[in-house]
This record gives structure tokens, C-alpha cells and sequence, in this order.
């Protein structure tokens, strides 16, 4: 197990990276379907989640996190697979937490957006309570160190999930992190119209550890919302976990973006043609680091290797590091005595 909890950490100035995108990755691979994007994959193949934690322990993630993000009785109820619900959720946590164990990392429980909020229904917050109490029992009772509630678009349900996470949570540390799909002039708000240092200020003043932006936006857009949130006096641990594509100020989250040769929307299956680069990750590492934004890492679109150059960029050698790029030895492009000189003439001059 870690030796170090998530705020022993956080409150010591350690800085804490944080592999997200699951999703995603699973839909590249072929196990999930693009559109419900629903974890069966945990059911159906237990072997290559816990392969995917593996690798980003071995990238440089200081914690696993349970896949369980859209394993929410609304999304399972979606596919018809409702009666998978709590084993969905538990073998998610159980491989998780077995990772974590055997590598000395943390473990976080999830829960997320569920979609079917809405604040002119009264009965609303009873609903999506409900559905994260049930998530947030079985996170502890398996183990959680702590439980992160993400991608919320509106202020009204991220602080529904924050009061679950503190009634039924036992205790352990939340971090709540918004996904902000409204960007103006002004700056960025929460999809309820509530400009987001205000909802920053709100999640800190309800009892969140750790607070700031997850999703929909790139490295390139999330670091201009992080300043101003930086600026605006918010005392508790700030969070950022962008997209890993270029996202712009003319685009600014990963549903806006455009394919550049079509001109049609990239989002979901053809976001690869806008896939941030190795250096975008890292410049976005080195300006979180100058910021002083402790709880780093990626969400859509993540993939073992971004997690690596975004530990590389805070001073991290991970065991990953030891297959990071070398080309002084490659063949046509190094400078060591294998270069294979006529071909390197035939490439570059």
C-alpha cells in the first residue's frame, strides 16, 4: 500500500499525477463502443484493465483509479445491462485496488456525470444522489483512498456529488473536478451559468480537498481557465486533467473541434487527427509546475506515453523513462558511429 495519503501529500508540497482517460483508450483498442461508452470491458476482459493500470503505474501515475466512470446504474440501464451493476463496480474497484497494493500507489474511486440532472425537476437531486451513494459505498467498502467526482458540467450536481462523497464517504478526501464547456470574453462557467472561480469557491467552501478542471478541454484551453482560478484566492489544492488534443481559443473543448481536412466534427471517432504531441504534453506539465498546480494529469485521449512525458516535464523519472527517445543511437538521424552516413545524405540534403 502507499505510505503517504493523497492530502499528506498534497499539504507536504509533493506534487500528485494522476492517469485518467480509460474511456477513451478502450474505444481505440477495440473493447468499448463509442456513443454509450460504458465499461463492460471491466467485465468482459478484467485482464487488460488491470494491464492498463499496470502501464500507467509504469509510466508514472502515482494513482490507480478505478474504471468506473460511466458505470452508473443510468448508463448500465442504457445498454440493458442494469443487472450488472454493483459486479461492474466492484471488480473495477477490486482491480484497483490490487494494483495499487502491488505497486505502492494510491487508489481512487470514481463517480461522474449522470446525465439526466436537471434542476426544474425537483426529485432530481434525489435521483443522482442515489445513484452516487451507491457508487461511493462501494468505493469505500472496497478500499478507496479516496474518491474523485468528475466531469461535471454543472455546478448543482458536482455539489450533490461532493455532499455523497462527505455523507456516505467514511471520510476519505474529495476531489471534484468540472468539465467547462462554456467559454466567452469573460472567461469560462459551469453549464448552470455560475462563472467557474465562483464554482471553485463554492466546492471549497462545501468541504472539497482538492478542486479545478477535468475533460473537454486541451492543454492549450485549460491552462488560461487554471491561471484565473489560480488567481481568484482559492486556498485548497488545485486540479488540472485536460484532453490530449488541441483544443483553440476558435475551439475550445474536444466536442467543438473540427477535422481540418473535412471540416466536420472530429468528436469521438475521428479526434486522432488532432491529437496533441508529446512537447504539448510536456509544456503543459512545465506550466502547471510554474503555476503551482499539485494534482496533474490526463483525461480523454490519455495514453501511457503522454503520462510519461507529463512526468518527465515536473522532473520524474519514471520506470518508462527508460524507453523514452534516444536518437543519437538511431541509425539516420544519430550522431554516433552506426549512423548510417549515405542514407542520413539522402533524407536530409
Amino acid at each position: 500500500m502507499a505510505n503517504k495519503g493523497l492530502l499528506e501529500r498534497l499539504n507536504s508540497g509533493e506534487k500528485v499525477v494522476v492517469a485518467e482517460g480509460y474511456v477513451f483508450n478502450f474505444e481505440r483498442r477495440c473493447y468499448m463502443q463509442a456513443g454509450p461508452f460504458v465499461p463492460t470491458v471491466v467485465l468482459d476482459r478484467p485482464d487488460l484493465v488491470k494491464q492498463l493500470h499496470e502501464e500507467f503505474v509504469h509510466s508514472g501515475s502515482d494513482v490507480v483509479q478505478a474504471f468506473t466512470y460511466y458505470a452508473h446504474r443510468e448508463k448500465l440501464k442504457l445498454i440493458n445491462q442494469l443487472v450488472d451493476l454493483e459486479s461492474l463496480n466492484r471488480k473495477a474497484l477490486r482491480i484497483a485496488r490490487k494494483c495499487a497494493d502491488e505497486t505502492g500507489t494510491l487508489m481512487a474511486g470514481d463517480i461522474c456525470n449522470t446525465n439526466v440532472y436537471d434542476n426544474s425537476n425537483p426529485n432530481s437531486k434525489e435521483i443522482v444522489k442515489a445513484i452516487f451513494k451507491e457508487q461511493v459505498e462501494w468505493a469505500v467498502e472496497e478500499g478507496a483512498d479516496y474518491i474523485v467526482g468528475e466531469t461535471f458540467g454543472t455546478l448543482d450536481e458536482a455539489m450533490i456529488a461532493l455532499e455523497t462523497i462527505k455523507e456516505f464517504g467514511r471520510g476519505v478526501p474529495a476531489v471534484i473536478t468540472m468539465a467547462v464547456f462554456i467559454y466567452a470574453e469573460g472567461g469560462a462557467t459551469s453549464t448552470d451559468h455560475v462563472e467557474i472561480t465562483e464554482v471553485m469557491k463554492r466546492l471549497e467552501a462545501a468541504g472539497s480537498d482538492v478542486v479545478g478542471l477535468n475533460c473537454m478541454a486541451g492543454p492549450e484551453t485549460i491552462i488560461p481557465v487554471m491561471e484565473t482560478i489560480k488567481k481568484s484566492g482559492v486556498k485548497v489544492p488545485l486540479a488540472a486533467l485536460p484532453v490530449t488534443y488541441r483544443t483553440t481559443v476558435e475551439e475550445p473543448t474536444m466536442v467543438h473541434l473540427t477535422d481540418p481536412k473535412t471540416g466536420k466534427r472530429a468528436f469521438p471517432d475521428n479526434l486522432d487527427c488532432l491529437a496533441s504531441s508529446r512537447d504539448d504534453i510536456f509544456d503543459f506539465g512545465r506550466k502547471c509546475d510554474e503555476l503551482g498546480i499539485p494534482y496533474i494529469g490526463l483525461c480523454c485521449g490519455n495514453s501511457p506515453h503522454y503520462t510519461r512525458a507529463l512526468c518527465e516535464s515536473i522532473g520524474r523519472s519514471p520506470p518508462a523513462t527508460k524507453f523514452s527517445p534516444k536518437m543519437d543511437l538511431h541509425c539516420v538521424f544519430g550522431t554516433g558511429p552506426n549512423t548510417d552516413i549515405n542514407t542520413r545524405k539522402v533524407f536530409l540534403e
